[in-house]
């Protein structure tokens, strides 16, 4: 990658639906160019994707949940994790934490019910919840 391809993805990662000829202006190249430098940067798996960002609805709850587990084979609950629909990203982590798993419920309710679907899971040795109060950054979209 050299600054012309730095300087698309940057673009492309702030606003995934920039024209051709508004990425071409800002990185001072030709449509043809800049149109080959996305198709490589796709083909190389720089660009994943494209997609669109909705707004968290407003009185939804957002929360991460930490758990360790007795024995560290973290692949073997994340499909049963998935299976929940609020939850949002699950990640396997390195350290005393296991996992880190990030829900958005509808409700406090709904997200004890959560916390407990996860308490139930063989082998968890430790779970925490950290309530999301209020977003500082967020590079994602």
């Amino acid at each position: 990658m050299d600054r012309y391809d730095d300087k698309i993805v940057a673009l492309l990662s702030r606003d995934g639906r920039l024209s051709i000829s508004k990425l071409a202006e800002a990185v001072a190249l030709s449509r043809s160019a800049v149109s080959e430098r996305i198709k490589r940067l796709e083909e190389r798996g720089i660009i994943l994707g494209y997609r669109a960002v909705l707004a968290e609805p407003l009185g939804q709850i957002s929360a991460f949940f930490e758990l360790s587990f007795r024995t560290t084979r973290c692949e073997q609950y994340g499909a049963r994790i998935g299976q929940i629909p609020e939850v949002r990203l699950c990640y396997s982590v390195s350290g005393a934490t296991d996992m880190l798993v990030q829900v958005r419920a509808e409700s406090m309710a709904r997200l004890d019910a959560i916390r407990q679907q996860l308490e139930a899971l063989p082998q968890l040795s430790m779970i925490k919840t950290h309530t999301i109060l209020s977003e500082l950054v967020d590079r994602t979209r």
